[in-house]
């Protein structure tokens, strides 16, 4: 079994911008990670989505990318799928509703985040169809501070 870990962390600074990947972040509580298009408000759903606690973090499993690529011959990247977190090792779906922990900041995670239309257009239609219940977990961030690539995950203190 894989250790339960960030495996990456990525931001946009605007809706449809580039995705880049980064070494560590600061969570804000209320905001989510400083510099990306949520934060910034400048995201594609910024407007519709402001003030509610799941927009603040997106995280995606490692594994359901590579699944999905192998099960259809793609080559997408880890960035294409623009979740902020891609994890390795934990199942995210067993998060909705559960407290939890990215090194020592406080997060919960709220509703899974399945594909949209906009994900979908951008990189496959296949997308909305075989990701659903498996393209990652919207989270709200309770205490903020800074995470890096490699912190382990935790909930309730205990490894998962």
């Amino acid at each position: 079994m894989e250790e339960e870990k960030i495996f990456a962390i990525y931001i946009a600074e605007k809706g449809g911008g580039v995705t880049l990947e980064i070494d560590s972040a600061n969570l804000v509580a209320g905001r989510g990670i400083e510099g990306d298009r949520y934060y910034n408000e400048t995201g594609t759903f910024s407007e519709k989505l402001k003030g509610k606690p799941h927009v603040e973090l997106t995280l995606i499993q490692k594994e359901a990318i590579d699944a999905f690529n192998e099960e259809f011959d793609l080559s997408l990247t880890y960035s294409d799928f623009r979740r902020n977190i891609v994890t390795t090792g934990v199942s995210l779906n067993d998060l909705v509703g559960e407290e939890f922990k990215i090194g020592d900041v406080s997060l919960k995670g709220i509703k899974l985040c399945e594909p949209c239309n906009y994900l979908a257009e951008r990189l496959n239609p296949l997308i909305l169809p075989h990701m659903l219940g498996r393209s990652g977990l919207r989270a709200q961030i309770l205490t903020g501070g800074t995470i890096h690539k490699g912190d382990s995950i935790t909930v309730k203190d205990i490894n998962l």
